[in-house]
């Protein structure tokens, strides 16, 4: 089974049960962001979460194969057309060489890992319209000198 096939039939699945990613991710012990992202295909699970993803699922040993397997990280370099997704591009574009800039004066030169990594997407309420929270948290990996 491909990370595709298992992507699709975790999605079939998750509809017909009526779950939200929240609601699978307690159940399987793990953050959201981090299940729904090897959910689709581009993170892999270790052998316990992938067996409680299945079983929360009602899906067979063939998706926790899957799930176990390495993924191969990789993305169309042309700007997507979604537009949660474009927003991103955006606020890279805008924001990108701020956020490089206020990185190095933090820390120093360097980068903020996207492996020692986590992420949470939140909602807060507001008068004016709700906002989406979304907070990284990388760990500073300094470029060395040799």
């Amino acid at each position: 089974m491909t990370k595709l096939e298992m992507t699709e039939e975790i999605i079939i699945a998750k509809k017909e049960l009526g779950l939200t990613w929240e609601n699978i991710a307690s159940k399987v012990g793990l953050g959201s962001v981090f299940l729904t992202s090897a959910c689709l295909g581009k993170n892999s699970l270790q052998k316990e979460p992938a067996k409680k993803l299945c079983k929360v699922l009602k899906l067979g040993k063939d998706v926790e194969k899957a799930l176990l397997e390495f993924p191969y990280k990789e993305w169309d370099k042309t700007v997507p057309n979604d537009p949660v997704v474009y927003r991103f591009y955006e606020v890279v574009g805008v924001y990108g060489d701020t956020i490089k800039e206020i990185i190095g004066e933090k820390f120093g030169d360097g980068i903020m890992s996207a492996i020692d990594f986590s992420m949470d997407i939140d909602k807060e309420k507001n008068p004016a319209g709700d906002r989406v929270i979304i907070t990284m948290n990388g760990k500073f990996l300094p470029y060395k000198s040799w």
